[in-house]
């Protein structure tokens, strides 16, 4: 058995934001997080990790998975993990606290799998050209049909091979809606907007499939994409790298540091995140693309509600989910923050909880992080964390091919 970790909530790591104030979003209540405690020591891969969660919560090295990315659990209490890389859906079957799950392939030979959603006994599996449905039962799945088609990936003829952002996520709204989310091309290209399908969005597709329209463009890569309690889609997106400073249309080193603001945002139809003409600044308003969009002619960024909410730039937050977490924590999102490239020192991994309250998301915590030293160097990136049925918090990491546990400990459960 590894060893666990008992360790504490920090609010240091990242930037911290105050509370939504957008009109489209109510403030979330604050979070009064415990008080901090040392970072401890656990085993990965037969290295030794100096880890931070919770205080009065452990953390275990549940399971090894080489390229695991993003989460769903079954109806039936598994466990599923996307790998793309391999192409294949992997279930994690519990066997108990922290004792390592049984681990078998639900379905392989698919293109890139990433995105995963259920709907009943519905398993929805994004690829990076399609998403499918098929019939779950038991850790096994039939029937596999393709509900969206068609989607742009690196073989699409137009784009010649290169694709930057060819992972696809999915989510099932409350009326079966399919939601999936088209990343650009790359990091600046403004024909994503005129392409049909179009890239850089965010489609959607009636209950059961069909072809897709866009329900929100702008979206540079909206790899976070979940439903909220109330039933609202949210997003969280990696926004721009080596933007120019709108006061002299230079890149310079210091303000690629801390722009743009990475969205977390709630999404209706019809919205525009204004990729690549606005930029949003840190008080989650909008900034004028200097290089494509200075006279304000090819978009008004006046016009663009506020954002919700947001992170530090170059955080990459991938995998969004939303869950209930025992106290002082609460009902929130959990954003698993990959870290950045686009800095310097490096912006740290780790998996963030945003409270949720009224429909709006409050500032920004750490909840498990320790996965970068001063230095800037990393031995694990967080993807996504998902709430198992026993309420513990399960988080891949695809740089260190492992599933995290951290679970709050039965003492401070009690209390």
């Amino acid at each position: 058995m590894n060893s666990v970790v008992r360790g504490l909530l920090t609010g240091l790591a990242g930037l911290v934001l105050v509370g939504c104030t957008s009109t489209s979003a109510a403030p979330a209540t604050p979070v009064t997080p415990p008080a901090a405690g040392p970072l401890t020591t656990m085993t990965v891969r037969g290295t030794s990790h100096r880890i931070q969660a919770p205080a009065g919560w452990s953390v275990s090295l549940w399971a090894s998975l080489p390229g695991a990315r993003l989460l769903a659990w079954s109806p039936d209490g598994k466990l599923l993990v996307s790998r793309p890389k391999v192409g294949d859906v992997v279930a994690l079957t519990p066997g108990g606290g922290d004792s390592a799950p049984r681990q078998s392939t639900v379905v392989q030979g698919l293109n890139q799998p990433h995105g995963l959603a259920f709907q009943g006994d519905t398993l929805y599996v994004a690829e990076s050209d399609q998403v499918d449905s098929f019939s779950y039962s038991a850790g096994a799945v039939t029937g596999r049909r393709v509900v969206i088609g068609g989607l742009p990936d690196a073989k699409s003829p137009e784009l010649g091979g290169a694709y930057a952002h060819a992972l696809k996520s999915v989510a099932i709204g409350r009326d079966g809606t399919i939601y999936v989310s088209v990343g650009s091309t790359g990091n600046v290209s403004a024909q994503d907007r005129e392409a049909s399908p179009e890239r850089a969005t965010i489609l959607e597709a009636p209950p059961g499939g069909g072809t897709p329209t866009v329900f929100a463009r702008g979206v540079r890569n909206g790899t976070g994409l979940a439903i909220a309690p109330d039933g609202a889609v949210w997003t969280a997106v990696n926004n721009r790298d080596n933007i120019a400073d709108p006061a002299d249309g230079k890149v310079k080193q210091q303000y690629v540091n801390d722009h743009p603001l990475e969205p977390l945002a709630k999404v209706t139809r019809g919205r525009d995140l204004g990729w690549p003409y606005c930029n949003p600044d840190l008080d989650r308003g909008w900034d004028r693309d200097h290089q494509l969009n200075r006279a304000g002619d090819k978009l008004d960024c006046s016009k663009l509600p506020q954002i919700e909410q947001g992170m530090g730039a170059h955080s990459a937050p991938l995998g969004l989910s939303f869950a209930t977490l025992p106290a002082p924590f609460g009902p929130g999102a959990l954003v698993g923050v990959h870290g950045s490239w686009n800095r310097t020192p490096p912006r740290a991994p780790e998996v963030s909880f945003f409270a949720y309250d009224n429909g709006g998301l409050g500032p920004q915590r750490t909840l498990l992080g320790g996965f970068q030293d001063a230095g800037g160097n990393r031995w694990g990136r967080p993807v996504m964390a998902a709430q198992g049925p026993d309420r513990a918090i399960y988080v891949s990491d695809d740089l260190a091919g492992a599933i995290y546990r951290v679970s709050q400990d039965i003492a401070t459960s009690s209390k």
